[in-house]
């Protein structure tokens, strides 16, 4: 199929999005899937209106909500749940409409799941909303997310936390958020830190912001390998780890003290401080 987008062949679970779309897994999608994953709105409610079952699935029990999301088609989404779609339907992979809405980046899509009661955090087993937005670099997707309690550095056991996936993928932007929104700077996957991911991948702007963030340069992983240790040798890299080597800056360990002090309530908590403007960005890395 011709609307199979590269991005969709290189997603995870990624046995679900092409089993779906190729051979003879075709067969068993209804017209009403194909009309939501192409966002014809008009051809979705006319199939409604004809006695479809919104909630019939494939074999692989892939429901017409769940191609609607995949496609970020916000109005087809929101047709098929005021006709009783199951908003928290789940696929034989574990995948739900709000990890299809991360996995497109549709940021209306994920709030239209949440205004419908989905779920934002089922369980550890089940393919993470949060991971997926992150992974993409969907950073609005994964804002509303925290703002709707899912936990800032959920432990997925493939993934670890989304703070890792994102320097794993080097996606600035949400790393910046994460920290920004409290994330805890040394929790990555099992041993490995996200400044070890960081490491590992040559970014130097994202070792930077880690380390402003109090990351530290001596957690070893399960190699037993600080981040010094990933670095490639006259790297970029290498240089900014060197320069953080030894004491912070007595200014660098007020801001963390401060800051560990409010704990994630600061990039609210600091203006209730009446600190003087330069102070208040300081804190708040502005």
């Amino acid at each position: 199929m011709s609307f199979i987008t590269e991005e969709l062949r290189n997603a995870p679970y990624g046995n679900y999005i092409c089993h779906m779309f190729q051979g003879g897994s075709w067969a068993d999608r209804s017209p009403l899937h194909e009309a939501a994953f192409q966002g014809r709105l008009l051809s979705l409610k006319t199939l409604i209106a004809q006695g479809f079952n919104v909630n019939l699935v494939t074999i692989d029990r892939v429901s017409a909500l769940h191609d609607a999301c995949l496609g970020g088609h916000v109005a087809c989404a929101k047709v098929l749940l005021e006709n009783g779609a199951r908003v928290n339907a789940v696929t034989v992979d574990g995948i739900t409409p709000l990890f299809n809405a991360c996995c497109s980046g549709s940021a209306a899509c994920v709030n239209m799941l949440l205004e419908f009661g989905a779920k934002a955090q089922l369980g550890n087993h089940l393919a993470s909303p949060i991971h997926e937005a992150v992974k993409r670099g969907h950073r609005e997707c994964m804002e509303i997310l925290v703002a709707n309690d899912v936990d800032i550095d959920q432990d997925h056991s493939q993934h670890g936390t989304p703070l890792y996936m994102a320097c794993t993928y080097q996606r600035m932007d949400c790393v910046k958020k994460l920290l920004e929104l409290g994330a805890s700077v040394d929790l990555g996957k099992g041993l490995d830190t996200p400044l070890h991911a960081a490491a590992r991948k040559s970014s130097a702007e994202v070792v930077n912001l880690l380390t402003d963030y109090g990351a530290s340069l001596k957690c070893r992983n399960a190699e037993f390998k600080c981040a010094l240790e990933l670095a490639a040798p006259n790297s970029k890299v290498e240089q900014a780890l060197l320069l953080r080597e030894g004491p912070a800056s007595l200014a660098q360990l007020c801001r963390l003290c401060i800051r560990k002090c409010l704990g994630r309530s600061c990039l609210y908590a600091v203006h209730r401080l009446l600190l003087p403007e330069p102070l208040e960005k300081f804190i708040l890395y502005r």
